[in-house]
């Protein structure tokens, strides 16, 4: 196992939905492709993860390129996780905003203990000011 980290700011919608679901993040996710595209162009900065080609793992996140960076999708094919391939990902999107202050995401409720672990800070102070269908 190889796995390459590059900036993909072309990933394609099918590849993108695949990883959601070989993540188990899909159910968090909308199955509408159009949103998914919609979320994919959006995004100022995808990493993704390969291995040997095959897409394993993606952050997708925007960003003002000065104090903030959202990581909004955060998968890792369920078959590649443990092998820090997440925290990596993490890793690549913050060294392609250098000048940002703060990188942040929220945590599905299953993955608190993955980020506790990776030894990320929580935050107690997040809400949720709007949420649409």
């Amino acid at each position: 196992m190889t796995i390459t980290y590059g900036l993909e700011p072309d990933l394609g919608v099918d590849e993108f939905a695949h990883a959601l679901q070989a993540s188990g993040l899909a159910p968090r996710r909308p199955s509408d492709m159009a949103r998914l595209d919609a979320m994919l162009r959006g995004a100022q900065i995808i990493v993704t993860a390969r291995d040997e080609g095959r897409l394993v793992g993606v952050a997708r996140s925007i960003t003002d390129w000065a104090y903030c960076l959202y990581c909004s999708d955060l998968c890792v094919d369920s078959a590649y996780q443990g092998r820090g391939i997440g925290k990596a990902l993490l890793a690549q999107t913050a060294d392609a905003a250098p000048a940002v202050k703060t990188c942040l995401l929220l945590s599905a409720p299953g993955a608190v203990s993955f980020y506790e672990a990776a030894g990320f800070r929580r935050h107690e102070g997040a809400f949720v000011f709007a949420q649409r269908g």
